[in-house]
């Protein structure tokens, strides 16, 4: 979506969302955390047991914006599949590659003084080209970095996005849904009543694409009205009912959520205060370069981890203060990492049939 068109609030929904991923992994990975836990042991445990869901809007949000520049009307709106997914890679490995640099520089540099699990061994050239390609997990590779999955996995859903609307261009609609959507919902009812409900599948698109649609029909839902919309609200609600009927998922429960909140967002009063509220601009440029924060939170941390661990073990208030710094850290360096590589723009770009 082009800026002027890009849904009211959306920036701010990612940079709430990045922050609690932010603070599920300081939870997770510790040392700090284990301290702090014995004097916060309610919020230390909902944010290593929840925060994680924060992941959810970002597949959601993902599906809506999949939505708004490949089948805005639910038709591909591109010409060749192949560039569009090669400028995806590029637009996601630029600076996932630095924050991949950084985070063996950082393990390399604690490693001989920081024994903790979160340090990653030396890794090894086959594994810094899965990473580079991310096939990592499809390879058996240990991750070096927390949340280098996402950035794959974002791959992944996208590709089938586009390989499916590709697909389905020159396909006959039924019942005025182009045959783009129908195949969405299929793939993404298969996804969430059988491929998501199995852990073996959480290396693949097919795990997540059931949140990822869940996105896209939100779009479709907030571009439509009268029954057209009403349709799209419809399945949004059957999906998320037969899922959770079958095997209840809080994850799932914040994917619907996310869906039907940004369907409400298209069409809310400029005056309502969650909207007014959302359009902080502090919370918007914090969604701006939640991806960037999201890249490089994980090495800043684990810096910050092994500092205060070596030379203050025990004190509560010193971790709990570093846990803290840690956070300002991680913002900081993903304000840069955005400005400096994230932003800078790609030289190419796919054609794209009018829409």
């Amino acid at each position: 979506m082009t800026a002027p068109q890009r849904l009211q609030g959306l920036d701010a929904l990612k940079g709430l969302a990045c922050v609690l991923i932010v603070w599920h992994h300081l939870a997770f990975y510790g040392p700090m955390s284990d301290v702090v836990h014995g004097f916060a042991p309610g919020l230390m445990d909902w944010l290593y047991d929840y925060g994680r869901m924060a992941v959810q809007l970002f597949l959601v949000v993902g599906g809506f914006l999949a939505a708004a520049s490949l089948a805005p009307k639910g038709t591909a709106v591109f010409e060749s599949a192949g560039p569009l997914i090669l400028r995806r890679y590029a637009r996601l490995v630029k600076p996932y590659l630095v924050a991949l640099v950084a985070s063996v520089l950082v393990a390399a540099l604690v490693r001989p003084w920081f024994d903790h699990a979160s340090v990653s061994a030396a890794p090894t050239l086959f594994q810094l080209l899965a990473h580079v390609f991310l096939l990592q997990d499809l390879l058996g590779q240990e991750s070096l970095s927390a949340g280098v999955w996402y950035v794959a996995m974002d791959l992944q859903l996208y590709a089938v996005a586009v390989l499916v609307f590709a697909a389905s261009r020159r396909l006959r609609a039924s019942m005025a849904v182009s045959a783009g959507a129908m195949a969405v919902l299929l793939i993404a009812l298969l996804s969430l009543l059988v491929f998501n409900r199995q852990p073996a599948f959480d290396i693949t698109a097919l795990y997540f694409f059931g949140a990822y649609a869940l996105g896209m029909l939100a779009f479709w839902a907030s571009r439509e009205a009268g029954a057209r919309r009403g349709f799209w609200l419809s399945a949004i609600a059957v999906l998320g009912m037969l899922a959770l009927a079958l095997d209840f998922r809080g994850r799932l429960v914040v994917a619907v959520v996310t869906a039907l909140v940004l369907v409400w967002l298209s069409g809310a009063r400029q005056d309502a205060w969650p909207l007014r509220w959302l359009r902080q601009r502090r919370l918007q440029q914090l969604g701006r370069i939640s991806y960037s924060v999201f890249l490089i939170h994980f090495p800043v941390c684990l810096l910050v981890n092994a500092v205060v661990s070596h030379f203050w073990p025990t004190q509560l208030a010193v971790n709990a203060l570093g846990m803290l710094l840690a956070f300002v850290l991680s913002l900081l360096a993903g304000q840069a990492l955005y400005r400096w590589v994230e932003s800078v723009p790609l030289r190419f770009a796919p054609r794209k049939l009018s829409a």
